[in-house]
């Protein structure tokens, strides 16, 4: 301000002397005086003229300062002009800048703005992915648990030319320990339980087997209305010629189960093969493979149990809750019973005995016709099959069966067979003896005479299963009652015996199970059993029993010639359970016959009456997954075999009943294929 303040002085300053420097053309003044006072005029003008000069000299001088203030606030100003023009220059610049930052500024606003729209559309997308990606892992989750669970649940089974074949089984390592030896694997055979006087009675046994092993084998396939099936079943509970338990173990693999089958749509079913009977107790209807077996190790079951595993062709029709069967099955007999009609021959010397009865039923098998040659007890000449009818109801509360058995019997009797005389004794006999043949009258024996017997026999048997308190708990109960049918028992009672004559006579039996199943929790299971086992009576009095003994020539001097001498007992007893029997050696030990052969006791007849198992027991299925299935047991059973009483042929004598008892306890470890 002050610079401007002086600036404008100095123009006053400078237009001021101009005026007072005016020229002299300028415009006239009028004059005060005349020519005297000129004088004293030009006086006072050079007096004024030299006062004027000095101040125009320091107005000269003034002017120069203040020009060369004047030319420093120029440059100054020019200064100022210059760094105004730099100012405007930068503002221009700045201004360029702000604009050309405004515009980025726009346009990163409306890219921040497409950014902000498009990193909102990411993020739904984003965010729809993510859905959809959990979306998808929870369907291939979904996906790969169903397949896991389809592929675990779902047996392990093989296509085969439309047909689906599924493998099954166990494999099992089980013990058994028996109080009184049986010299029996892993399977009790119920009516050999030792009487005391049996050698074996007097030891314990433990045997250690993984032969019940079990392999089967499942075909199905579907044709047009019928659903075809075909199933196999076997185990290692055969035994061989050359088997033992010596080193290898070598047991054989036999047949269990094996057959045919054609369900149709309509309810009809056929099959054909090895089969459970019939007579078995199924869970539903008249259905294969839905036997219900009793729970034990032992794989004789349990006494009391209706089974038979043998050739059947059946029809069933399943009316859905009711099913009706019929079905043809293969045919045995079991013999029970002693003291039958018997001739026998003793040659001195030769430590040869022939024998010759009146009758016989079943014969040896034969190895060239695939039959087990070594089998005592033989096989039946069948001459008719045994038939088996079943009605099995399930009306929504349990299930029920009622059947009916009807079993042939045939044997070939000889009149003739059990003949002879003691008259040609030495010495002679007062009064001889005479066994005459009925047909020619003559005392040689022969097959004369000899003719077919034919008997039927059968029974009645029903079977029970009813579920408890939600089926935690199971109750069931079986019995079958008839004349001919101990072999249907687990205990194979005998079916029949002989008369005096050889005729046969059909042994009446009952026999029963009850049963108790607690599934305590999915995997664990604990059972209890009680059955037993009856057989009646069938004795009678009248049998022969003829003795030969043969001395040849005695070569000495003089020479002793040879001699036959008989002996023939008359009207003796016999049958089954005679109230006559000799039972006096039944708890009497006996030396053994060598270091192989343990004594069986003395005398003793010991036809069973009665034989009675309680048995309990349990099985843990600690693990079952689709890889299989592991679970363990113990089972208990108590046994007791009494039978029936004999006076040993003394009226007056009281009877002796004979009773045997065991304790058994066995355990099995198995695992069980998928």
């Amino acid at each position: 301000m002050k610079k401007l303040g002086a600036l404008a002085l100095s123009l006053f300053l400078i237009s001021g002397t101009a005026i007072a420097d005016a020229p002299k053309d300028a415009d006239p003044q009028p004059a005060k005086s005349a020519q005297p006072a000129k004088a004293k005029a030009a006086k006072r003008a050079e007096k004024n003229d030299s006062v004027f000069a000095a101040e125009l000299e320091e107005l000269r001088q003034t002017l120069q300062s203040q020009q060369e203030q004047l030319q420093m606030l120029k440059e100054e100003l020019a200064k100022r002009d210059r760094q105004i023009d730099e100012a405007r220059e930068a503002a221009a610049a700045a201004n360029s800048r702000a604009a050309e930052a405004s515009t980025k500024a726009i346009e990163a606003v409306n890219t921040t703005a497409e950014v902000k729209s498009t990193a909102a559309s990411l993020n739904a997308t984003v965010s729809d992915l993510k859905a959809s990606n959990e979306a998808l892992k929870t369907a291939v989750t979904t996906e790969q648990a169903q397949v896991s669970k389809a592929t675990e649940e779902a047996p392990a089974s093989i296509r085969y030319k439309g047909i689906t074949i599924t493998p099954g089984g166990f494999i099992a390592a089980e013990t058994v320990s028996r109080q009184r030896a049986t010299s029996s694997d892993i399977n009790t055979p119920f009516n050999s339980i030792p009487f005391s006087g049996n050698s074996l009675s007097k030891v314990w046994e433990n045997n250690f087997t993984a032969r019940q092993s079990r392999l089967s084998l499942l075909a199905e396939s579907k044709v047009g209305s019928a659903k075809l099936t075909g199933y196999y079943e076997a185990d290692f509970l055969g035994a061989g010629v050359t088997s033992n338990s010596r080193q290898s173990n070598s047991y054989v693999l036999r047949q269990r189960i094996i057959f045919g089958q054609a369900a149709f749509d309509n309810g009809w079913i056929f099959t054909g093969g090895e089969q459970w009977s019939m007579a078995t107790e199924t869970r539903k209807g008249i259905t294969n493979r839905q036997e219900v077996l009793p729970m034990t190790i032992d794989s004789q079951y349990n006494v009391g149990y209706t089974w038979e595993r043998q050739y059947g062709l059946r029809v069933v029709k399943d009316f859905g809750k009711y099913a009706l069967g019929f079905s043809i099955e293969g045919p045995q007999a079991t013999i029970g019973g002693r003291g039958f009609s018997l001739a026998t021959t003793t040659t001195v010397g030769t430590a040869t005995v022939a024998t010759q009865g009146n009758t016989f039923l079943n014969a040896p098998g034969n190895g060239g016709g695939l039959y087990n040659f070594v089998d005592t007890a033989g096989y039946s000449v069948n001459k008719t099959p045994d038939i088996i009818i079943k009605a099995a109801a399930d009306p929504g509360f349990g299930h029920y069966e009622l059947f009916g058995i009807i079993s042939t019997f045939r044997n070939r009797v000889y009149p003739c067979g059990v003949v002879g005389t003691n008259a040609k004794n030495n010495p002679a006999p007062a009064t001889p003896t005479v066994v005459t043949c009925p047909v020619d009258g003559t005392t040689t024996r022969s097959a004369v005479g000899a003719f077919d017997d034919t008997k039927t026999g059968g029974g009645l048997g029903a079977n029970a299963r009813l579920p408890l308190f939600d089926k935690k708990l199971e109750v069931a109960a079986q019995a079958a009652a008839g004349d001919g049918i101990g072999r249907y028992g687990s205990a194979q009672l005998a079916d029949l015996t002989f008369r005096p004559d050889g005729t046969q006579a059909l042994i009446r039996t009952a026999h029963g199970l009850g049963e108790l199943v607690y599934h305590a929790t999915p995997k664990l299971d604990i059972y209890a059993d009680f059955g037993a086992e009856y057989a009646w009576r069938a004795a009678y009095q009248g049998y022969t029993s003829i003795g030969i003994t043969t001395t040849p020539v005695i070569p000495t001097t003089p020479a002793i010639p040879a001699t036959t001498t008989t002996t023939i007992k008359l009207n003796q007893f016999g049958g089954y359970g005679s109230p006559f029997a000799n039972n006096s050696g039944c708890s009497t030990e006996n030396p053994p016959a060598n270091q192989l052969t343990p004594s069986g006791g003395g005398t003793c007849a010991g036809d069973t009456r009665v034989i009675m198992e309680g048995t309990l027991g349990f099985w843990h299925r600690f693990y079952q997954g689709p890889k299989g299935g592991l679970r363990w047991g113990i089972q208990y059973s108590y046994f007791t075999k009494s039978g029936w009483s004999g006076n040993n042929g003394v009226a007056t004598a009281v009877g002796i009943s004979p009773k045997a008892v065991d304790n058994v306890v066995w355990t099995s470890f198995r695992y069980y294929i998928p």
